[in-house]
């Protein structure tokens, strides 16, 4: 190893020696004592970390033999990680401390999940995927079945493993075959085999079981059946984290595969990309109706959402790629507020999730209200709610393409959502009048909640140069490829 080499895994290793530094700490001075300072001072560490690397302005290095890649794209997509990651665990803190739950094992997994996305969004090898992909995925397995006394929580945690280890055999699988038609496992040997836009038929079915893989990750239809279950079990504070980083990692790991890997030839895998984003659409917006447990709805919800980062993403342009980026970013202060709001939600100091224990909050706690009502008018993409403008994006990116038919479809899917978006409000301030919900928050959840809301109205206005920045990410990972032809 170099010393270039370890300067451009600085962030990864000082995240992982701060993971194992900290276990240690917790096993030998006691674990119970030390759970709260260890939880912030790793919310600290995931910030600091955030600032180091959203600082770093310098072109695209590689190391280890261009497996591993830092560039603009992998940058963008780190900070959002690890802000997402430590909003979740700022705002967990007093929720677990309230339920008992308080455990200095929690902040440690979600740090080393942390690290392992951070390698993800940055491989630039197969091996290097799947290295990223199984530490982050280890870790959410141990945090899904958090709370052992719960039958449900381990439930979620067996589910979640088991169907994960599947989506890693798939993954695997077609990882071989990759490996076997093109003769590397490097991202920039595999394109270097297709670069006349011809792709072998067996390097076409690698390319579709690792699709497959990687869109149980992103809960993506029809390898969605975790998402409602375990969204439901697990603890609240896991579920708002699977809601938000994972899914900005899946993502970004998704596009660096697809764009570093076979970005010269977006034809052949742009309309499997299209049909995965209309059916998690339509399934999220149809399916999330029935549902009256508010946990349940949000897993719908992501699948709605997911499906739209998918139709960026299909478009395969530098466009496309750019608001993919900005919408996973928008969708992950949407639901950071939301969980926010989710964590408080308590009757006679034990927690509730029920739809209807909403009815006439409003009356009793109205600032509150009003920011679930901002965060859910976004979710829906009502404008002029930042949430809008995301959805704007990728439907313009989709046009833009020549899948107009993918644009339609997502405007109709869009419209069923928001009924079920819209009847959280409903029941906020027209619902009947029964039993008050407490909604007890700490300063940090309350902070999350207000100033996500303040974001999706802000935000329209201007983004703080965030747009710039996913550009900039975009060009990063799409710089020197052909133009993708039309799919008309």
């Amino acid at each position: 190893m170099t010393s270039l080499d370890f300067t451009t895994i600085l962030p990864e290793f000082l995240l992982a020696v701060y993971a194992m530094a900290a276990l240690m700490a917790g096993a030998f001075f006691g674990k119970d004592r030390l759970a709260r300072p260890i939880l912030w001072v790793t919310v600290a560490a995931l910030l600091a970390l955030a600032l180091l690397v959203g600082l770093r302005d310098q072109p695209e290095r590689t190391a280890f033999f261009a497996m591993f890649v830092d560039d603009a794209f992998a940058r963008f997509a780190k900070v959002v990680v690890l802000v997402g990651a430590a909003s979740v665990l700022g705002m967990s803190a007093e929720y677990m401390g309230r339920n008992r739950m308080m455990r200095f094992e929690f902040p440690i997994l979600v740090a080393l999940a942390a690290t392992g996305m951070m390698v993800m969004v940055s491989a630039g090898d197969l091996l290097t995927l799947y290295m990223g992909l199984e530490l982050q995925s280890l870790a959410l397995y141990v945090i899904a079945a958090f709370r052992r006394d719960s039958l449900r929580s381990s439930e979620a945690g067996l589910k979640y493993f088991v169907l994960g280890a599947l989506s890693s055999g798939m993954l695997l699988y077609g990882m071989t075959l990759v490996y076997g038609f093109a003769g590397t496992t490097n991202f920039q040997g595999i394109i270097g085999t297709i670069q006349q836009g011809q792709m072998p038929i067996g390097l076409l079915f690698g390319l579709v079981f690792m699709m497959v893989g990687l869109a149980f990750k992103v809960s993506a239809v029809p390898f969605h059946m975790w998402t409602p279950d375990v969204y439901e079990g697990a603890p609240t504070p896991v579920t708002a984290f699977f809601a938000t980083a994972p899914k900005v990692a899946a993502m970004a790991l998704f596009a660096r595969l697809l764009f570093a890997a076979f970005g010269h030839v977006p034809g052949d895998w742009s309309q499997i990309l299209a049909l995965l984003a209309v059916l998690s659409m339509f399934w999220g917006a149809v399916a999330g109706i029935g549902q009256r447990n508010i946990k349940r709805l949000m897993a719908y919800s992501s699948i709605a959402h997911m499906g739209f980062a998918l139709m960026g993403l299909a478009a395969g342009t530098a466009f496309g790629l750019q608001n993919m980026l900005l919408y996973m970013a928008i969708y992950t202060v949407m639901n950071v507020g939301t969980f926010a709001f989710i964590l408080s939600m308590e009757r006679d100091g034990v927690p509730v999730t029920e739809l209807t224990s909403l009815n006439q909050f409003a009356s009793h706690q109205p600032v509150k209200a009003a920011a679930l009502l901002v965060l859910m008018f976004s979710l829906a993409g009502v404008p002029p709610m930042l949430g809008f403008f995301a959805k704007f994006g990728v439907l313009t990116a989709a046009v833009d393409a020549g899948m107009t038919w993918l644009a339609v479809l997502g405007v109709i899917s869009s419209v069923i959502s928001a009924y079920y978006y819209l009847r959280i409000v409903y029941y906020m301030y027209f619902g009947e009048k029964g039993e008050v919900l407490e909604s007890r928050m700490g300063g940090v959840q309350y902070a999350a909640l207000l100033g996500a809301a303040a974001i999706m109205v802000i935000g329209a206005i201007s983004m703080f140069g965030v747009e710039r920045a996913a550009q900039d990410a975009a060009h990063s990972l799409t710089a020197g490829l052909q133009a993708p032809v039309s799919l008309d």
